[in-house]
């Protein structure tokens, strides 16, 4: 794999074939916590705020080609790369690599359960293994994070964080009183709630 700043196409036609392969392997995502190749440098390719892939600093306006790196997707130590069973590149991510852009709410037998649908187009149970965490935002509020699955997080959207708020509520959590939202039976806080209500 030529490193950054050489010529990468055939590096990037290679790791296409190869994460094909992988992905044809069977059912699900492919096992990437398994997969320990040797690293092969850095791709000029890069996930923006907004979950845009870039390569070599132009949109990869193909979805069908940013679903399938984002299966070979791996964290480690805060770097990302996209691994296969025979090379391991890093990329380079903003924030975080997925957007929660959808979200239904459902009830099962632990009451309400929020799923939520990436950018990629995989749903997300929200629960006690798949939280929701509240961190405050640049210019203000608070920016919701969904796991998704291993290290990797989706940054839910603007108009999704408004939905939550508005399906919020108060308990105690460790005497203090914590505004949040519940999905699954596991209760998720936001921020305390009198801070909430002063900046309603």
């Amino acid at each position: 794999m030529a490193k950054q700043g050489q010529s990468t196409d055939n590096g990037l036609d290679r790791l296409t074939s190869a994460a094909t392969q992988a992905g044809t392997s069977g059912k699900g995502l492919p096992p990437v916590h398994l997969w320990n190749p040797p690293f092969c440098g850095d791709l000029d390719m890069r996930i923006a705020g907004d979950g845009s892939w870039y390569y070599m600093g132009t949109p990869i306006g193909r979805p069908a080609l940013v679903r399938l790196f984002s299966t070979i997707l791996k964290r480690e130590n805060d770097r990302y790369f996209l691994v296969t069973p025979v090379e391991k590149v890093g990329i380079r991510v903003d924030d975080v690599p997925f957007m929660a852009v959808e979200m239904r709410k459902e009830r099962d037998g632990q009451g309400v359960r929020l799923n939520f649908r990436t950018n990629v187009d995989d749903w997300v149970s929200c629960d006690a293994e798949h939280r929701l965490r509240f961190e405050p935002g640049e210019s203000g509020g608070l920016t919701p994070y969904l796991h998704v699955r291993a290290d990797l997080w989706a940054k839910v959207t603007r108009a999704l964080y408004y939905e939550l708020v508005d399906m919020g509520e108060e308990r105690v959590i460790d005497g203090e009183v914590m505004f949040g939202v519940e999905s699954s039976g596991a209760f998720f806080p936001m921020a305390n709630a009198e801070e909430v209500r002063a900046a309603l």
